[in-house]
């Protein structure tokens, strides 16, 4: 392989991740810059060229870099720009791809985080292998990429994919960061796991250790904390927020039929709290022709190097900025 290195961008709304990755998946060199602090995009871009240049440079692989991939909220595969992007502090639109590729001399290919979790994890980790499967990333949100027959599926936008904005409470739902009510991230993100326990805190009368913490500090890893201590109040928790997503990952296989389902995140860490729920609540809740056929695995991505991981796997791909609106290839582009 003449270029046997690809690079992985991550740009959250406070920190950029970028990483040299191999073909094997391991991340030669990774470093970081401030993404807030530039309050214009051509700023950013000088920096993210100086520091990636000399992250290249001390690890011998200028001229090996076969691609850069990128992960950003809201990025768009197809025409890639960044639209309405989450927590960044630029106006979009922003064609990113043209922009860094052009900086760089590397082609760019692009896509949100979600997405790029999948074709990593389809690159590097659990789907090695499975070509029908549904990326579930718990987090903040809850994010999500479904890959079919290999492919990532991008819809005729590049948006589709937003399976955690689908409405598992139409009536009485709680509102969403996305403006709708009762979206699956509302109640199975961390942030929704903290809610629910603030309302069970609010609604019951019994003992637990969560009302030794201010109840407007409550976070999910506190609910955690309690529920591994054997407070019954915080098991509850983990129980009605595994039945809420058991519940949404039988309707999600109905129409792609995935081999498997792929859990990243905090909350996939929780292990049997929530894994035993949610299990219980999908096969209850599965159409009979997928009851027992359906796997639920967690990913293989190392959590420290993830982000740059899932994007870098994007830069295996990619094209000159100019070709960016070219419908995707497969996916699983390295053998």
């Amino acid at each position: 392989m003449s270029k046997p290195f690809v690079v992985g961008i991550d740009i959250g709304g406070t920190n950029t991740v970028f990483g040299i990755v191999d073909a094997r998946g391991v991340v030669i060199a990774s470093s970081s810059i401030k993404t807030a602090k530039h309050n214009n995009i051509t700023d950013y871009i000088d920096e993210l060229h100086t520091e990636l240049t000399k992250l290249i440079t001390e690890n011998n692989a200028v001229d090996k870099i076969h691609g850069i991939g990128i992960g950003a909220p809201n990025a768009n595969y197809f025409t890639g720009t960044i639209v309405d992007g989450v927590n960044l502090p630029w106006p979009t639109p922003i064609p990113l791809a043209q922009l860094v590729s052009e900086k760089f001399g590397i082609p760019v290919a692009i896509t949100n985080d979600a997405n790029a979790a999948a074709i990593g994890e389809m690159t590097y980790g659990a789907a090695r292998g499975i070509r029908d499967f549904i990326m579930i990333t718990l987090g903040t949100g809850v994010g999500s990429g479904i890959v079919i027959n290999g492919n990532l599926v991008y819809g005729h936008d590049g948006f589709a994919g937003e399976l955690g904005h689908v409405i598992m409470k139409r009536n009485n739902g709680r509102l969403c960061g996305c403006g709708r009510t009762g979206c699956l991230e509302a109640y199975c993100s961390a942030t929704g796991v903290a809610r629910t326990a603030r309302e069970f805190l609010e609604i019951r009368n019994e003992p637990s250790l969560l009302r030794n913490i201010p109840v407007d500090e409550i976070t999910s890893k506190d609910v955690y904390d309690a529920a591994t201590a054997g407070d019954k109040l915080a098991k509850d928790v983990f129980d009605y927020t595994g039945d809420i997503l058991g519940q949404a990952l039988a309707d999600f296989t109905t129409f792609s039929a995935p081999e498997a389902f792929i859990l990243f995140g905090g909350l996939a860490k929780s292990g049997d709290l929530l894994m035993k729920p949610l299990r219980n609540s999908m096969e209850k809740n599965m159409l009979p022709i997928w009851k027992g056929k359906v796997k639920i695995l967690l990913s293989e991505l190392k959590e420290a190097d993830a982000a740059v991981l899932g994007a870098s796997a994007l830069g295996w791909e990619a094209k000159t900025a100019e070709m960016t609106i070219v419908p995707p290839a497969s996916a699983s582009a390295v053998n």
